[in-house]
């Protein structure tokens, strides 16, 4: 976790593209580019795998998401390149097996969160390497939660997580070790002591007292 810029997100292209994924999301079977922009850092990140190896993996990133979900349909309907018009031309075209692997329809045809939650409990399938771009920018506070239930199914299932969040709900994980992205450094923190926990605390208690602070509510003469 740390402040917008402060490199979270590049640190985790990096670990994914040096792993193997496409560096727009996917897993490692997916080699589409709308935008060639990712860093070269992934070439000073050497990778240390452990024993067992993951069988399963995916990088998933919430900005290039609608992308992914346009390469999941062209590969729903064996590599077709002509783009999808409908719903019931897809569904007939599509290959359903694999589709069954994202949810059983579009993504392109749910919301945002639910296409997102879809995805990760049908296609995170377990003993799998799983990185996580903000993926709270999909997500109501509810679907965070059922996101939290579902990391720890997959936590149980010998996965493991990486994770760039602003979300105070998703880094309550138990036992997750959480590194604050800072000025002058990375550095390991308890949840307690994250500023994204303090400031969302302070503004839950008392949000009217912040809101003056900002400026947004006039003070009153004491």
């Amino acid at each position: 976790m740390g402040e917008n810029g402060t490199g979270k997100s590049t640190l985790l292209e990096a670990i994914a593209v040096a792993y193997g994924f496409n560096p727009e999301g996917g897993s490692k079977n997916f080699n589409f580019s709308s935008r060639d922009s990712h860093s070269g850092l992934h070439g000073s990140i050497r990778m240390q795998k452990g024993i067992p190896y993951a069988k399963d993996g995916f990088f998933l990133r919430a900005e290039s998401f609608y992308n992914m979900a346009s390469e999941v349909e062209r590969l729903a309907i064996d590599g077709e390149q002509e783009p999808i018009v409908d719903d019931e031309s897809f569904e007939s075209m599509a290959d359903p097996a694999f589709l069954k692997s994202y949810g059983g329809k579009s993504l392109h045809m749910q919301s945002h969160g639910e296409s997102f939650i879809s995805l990760v409990e049908n296609r995170f399938r377990g003993n799998g390497l799983y990185i996580l771009d903000e993926p709270e920018a999909a997500l109501s506070p509810t679907r965070q939660m059922a996101l939290l239930v579902r990391i720890h199914e997959l936590v149980r299932n010998h996965s493991q997580l990486v994770i760039a969040t602003h979300s105070p709900i998703l880094m309550t994980y138990p036992d997750a070790d959480i590194y604050v992205f800072e000025e002058n450094g990375i550095q390991k923190r308890p949840y307690e002591q994250t500023e994204h926990y303090y400031i969302t605390k302070a503004f839950l208690n008392k949000p009217e007292t912040l809101l003056k602070e900002l400026g947004i509510l006039e003070r009153k003469n004491d």
